[in-house]
């Protein structure tokens, strides 16, 4: 990952799936000057994501809130409609935005892009991380390759 702690997160285009459909958004402006828990993922509806990285920011909720994290945002290169189903299935509504970027804009834009197009069938995707940023700079990212520990919610929440 190209991006630093201690660096302000780029304001990337992503897209939220809205009432009336996809809306492309600034991430950096959507951000704002919270306390925000960022984390992404190769894919929607893919194992590991499904059985740990998502629930496990699901199930912790309580605990977010009492580290005063304002904002849990999940980000993917899926299409918003892809991430506003998976979240619905996962019953995020009012606890994680999801947002798609559907174009690699974001992911690229911090070095978190991998090519699982040869390996998997999968084409560019992001590698698996979860970011605290505050007042859009970023204080601490964790990264991890093929499994959800240290990215999962109970254990980096623990760190920060």
């Amino acid at each position: 990952m190209k991006i630093k702690e201690g660096e302000k997160i780029p304001n990337s285009k992503v897209f939220v799936l809205s009432t009336e459909g996809p809306k492309e958004i600034s991430i950096g402006d959507f951000i704002g000057g919270g306390k925000v828990i960022l984390f992404g993922i190769p894919g929607a509806f893919t194992p590991t994501c499904s059985t740990k990285h998502l629930p496990s920011f699901v199930n912790s909720m309580g605990k977010v809130k009492k580290k005063g994290i304002t904002k849990v945002i999940c980000i993917s290169i899926n299409d918003p409609y892809v991430m506003d189903a998976w979240g619905k299935s996962y019953n995020v509504s009012g606890k994680i935005t999801m947002l798609g970027d559907s174009r690699g804009e974001f992911t690229k834009s911090i070095g978190a892009e991998i090519d699982m197009k040869f390996a998997k069938g999968l084409g560019v995707r992001s590698g698996r991380y979860t970011m605290l940023i505050n007042g859009g700079i970023l204080k601490k990212v964790v990264e991890e390759a093929g499994k959800c520990e240290a990215t999962a919610a109970e254990n980096f929440l623990d760190q920060i």
